[in-house]
């Protein structure tokens, strides 16, 4: 049976972002829905044809494919579909399927466009743009929802202060947002509180929050600045304000987390390292990376900017360890050059980085210099590496490792073989070899073999074929349960690798993209936009793509961020029930954008139209 206009109402109050909208505008927008029943199999709709409308799943399940034919998305009931079409001269992008008996609430195309026009909670949702929001470390232009914590930790009123201590105490917090079962904020209570009025009057454990607790509480909603929380943190004699959205609480922010805003600077840090006599003293440096990261994200930097300043110190202490190394050991028998792959190498460090590197040699370096001085080089950089937290690679991919500390016509022979026979272990290399970038040194050591080395391998489409296939063993974390998979076991059940599922895919399409073009960037941005410009990708494939990036990307360091915030070390494993629906569906259509390349690539299509 199809539902009445007054059931599409109720079913739209609990769907974001229709749920924003006033009960008028909701009224109004029921009766312009048309219901559509789609049997199992049945096309909704194919690739290329025009749009009737934006697509809500009211009932059942719909597979969504690629021009491929390739499923790129599962979709089931409160899901939207369709909307990359209707953005696009409204004609689709893909083609959709029923999976069962299902009931569609599609909008038609004109009123999806004035909803866009007129609401911009209803726009933002629907933009996929990641636009850059930097701001820099000015509280005056810096936004309360980049200073706060997201998701605050809360508790129900009728919960024990005892429980409520405890919970602040394993949390390494000072304070507890006091929530209904619908996240309306109703007070906060403060390690202030439960020592004034529990301890000092001797109170029992046993004592609702609800008693002690701060009713309705100063807020701010998150479009605030940075100096409203803490000139109302001065007038009010408080260190904690709820950000709240609606009626919705949505954040905190603390006094610490203004303190922490503007405590440290890249700049600071690279000065610092300059002048480190030892690799104790550098390490006493690195340590606060997790607080420059966390800085950087509440500004609102670009993933790109806060990776790129995260490197450049990874850069700075790889350059002062060979100075050191250099005084220690002397001066090199021949000219050398240190060279960075993995994340260091496309300068996309975060708070989490191994080491990932290798020297190249002089070709008049001898037996003797290579096990004697350079390894010894080697083992003092490394050593000094891992002492300022960039772990020692588990693959042994390091300059330590004597395969990866020789000449150069020893590396130009490495590559040529790869080139040449592209077995499993040359896919694996040449990955993560064609991410290389001279740290320090003599840097002509690598210029010619990158310029002829991307040449040999762009004309080898044997190797090319090969190198797409590894390319696309990553795979995005696409299922049924709300288009997001999870890992299923283990010490991170139930999250989303948001590296290895995440920004990895893209990094390897990258890097095929600089393959084929014979791009000489390492940076997976820089090689994207390159991609896009000289015709590699479409530019609406390539923004697509880009844009999906960006998001993923931007998701992982907010990850990291709030661990940070925490008190946690930071990780890459996101479980997706600390984000939003609109987080969510954001995040799965950018998997789906990223599936979508990797078929298109993989049926041997280089653009993304």
């Amino acid at each position: 049976m199809s539902p009445s206009v007054d059931q599409i109402l109720r079913f739209l109050k609990t769907l974001h972002p229709y749920d924003a909208l006033s009960h008028e505008v909701l009224e109004a927008l029921a009766n312009r829905f048309e219901v559509r029943k789609a049997g199992p199999d049945d096309h909704i709709y194919k690739f290329g044809e025009t749009l009737p409308g934006l697509f809500v799943i009211y009932e059942g399940a719909v597979k969504v494919r690629d021009e491929n034919n390739v499923v790129v998305s599962h979709l089931v009931l409160r899901n939207t579909f369709g909307e990359r079409g209707l953005l696009k001269e409204g004609t689709a992008v893909t083609s959709a399927q029923a999976d069962e008996h299902t009931l569609l609430l599609v909008l038609p195309p004109a009123d999806f466009r004035k909803l866009l026009d007129e609401h911009k909670i209803f726009a933002r949702f629907f933009d996929r743009a990641r636009k850059s929001s930097t701001r820099g470390r000015d509280l005056a232009t810096s936004l309360a929802e980049t200073l706060m914590a997201r998701n605050p930790i809360t508790c129900q009123a009728d919960t024990s202060v005892q429980e409520a201590a405890r919970v602040m105490r394993d949390r390494h917090i000072s304070s507890l947002c006091v929530t209904d079962h619908t996240e309306r904020l109703l007070g906060i209570v403060t390690n202030r509180d439960l020592a004034g009025k529990i301890l000092a009057e001797g109170r029992q454990g046993d004592t609702a929050v609800s008693e002690v607790m701060t009713s309705t509480p100063v807020t701010l909603p998150p479009s605030a600045i940075g100096t409203d929380v803490l000139h109302l943190m001065m007038e009010r004699w408080i260190g904690h304000v709820p950000i709240v959205e609606g009626d919705k609480l949505v954040g905190m922010v603390t006094q610490t987390d203004l303190t922490r805003f503007q405590a440290i600077s890249s700049a600071d840090m690279v000065g610092q390292v300059t002048r480190a006599a030892t690799a104790d003293d550098m390490a006493g440096v690195t340590a606060h990376i997790p607080q420059l990261l966390l800085q950087l994200v509440a500004a609102g930097s670009p993933h790109e900017v806060v990776t790129r300043l995260i490197t450049d110190i990874a850069d700075t202490v790889t350059r002062r360890l060979l100075a050191l190394a250099e005084i220690k050991l002397g001066p090199p028998p021949v000219p050398y050059l240190w060279l960075a792959c993995g994340s260091q190498g496309r300068q996309e460090q975060t708070g989490v980085s191994d080491q990932d590197n290798c020297l190249f040699l002089d070709d008049a370096a001898s037996e003797n210099d290579r096990v004697g001085y350079f390894a010894d080089l080697a083992t003092f950089v490394c050593d000094g590496l891992n002492s300022c937290g960039y772990i020692y690679c588990p693959g042994d991919m390091m300059a330590t490792n004597p395969r990866w500390c020789q000449p150069v016509n020893v590396w130009k022979s490495y590559f040529e073989g790869w080139i040449q026979t592209p077995d499993p272990e040359a896919q694996m290399l040449s990955s993560v070899m064609f991410d290389l970038r001279p740290i320090g040194g003599r840097k002509e050591l690598f210029e010619n073999l990158q310029e002829d080395t991307l040449q040999s391998a762009a004309s080898n489409s044997i190797f090319v074929a090969h190198m797409v296939s590894n390319s696309l063993k990553h795979h995005p974390p696409l299922n049924l349960l709300r288009g997001l998979a999870t890992i299923r076991s283990g010490e991170h059940k139930n999250t989303l690798d948001t590296k290895l599922n995440g920004v990895v895919p893209i990094v390897d399409l990258a890097r095929i993209y600089a393959l084929q073009g014979q791009i000489s960037a390492v940076n997976t941005k820089a090689r994207l936009l390159e991609a896009r410009a000289n015709g590699r990708l479409s530019q609406s494939g390539g923004s697509d793509l880009l844009d999906a990036y960006d998001l993923i990307a931007e998701t992982r360091l907010l990850h990291q961020a709030g661990l940070i915030k925490q008190g946690q070390k930071p990780d890459n494993f996101l479980q997706p029930s600390t984000l939003s629906d609109f987080e969510r569906s954001h995040l799965r259509d950018a998997f789906v954008v990223v599936k979508t390349m990797q078929s298109s690539i993989g049926h041997g299509r280089g653009m993304l139209g």
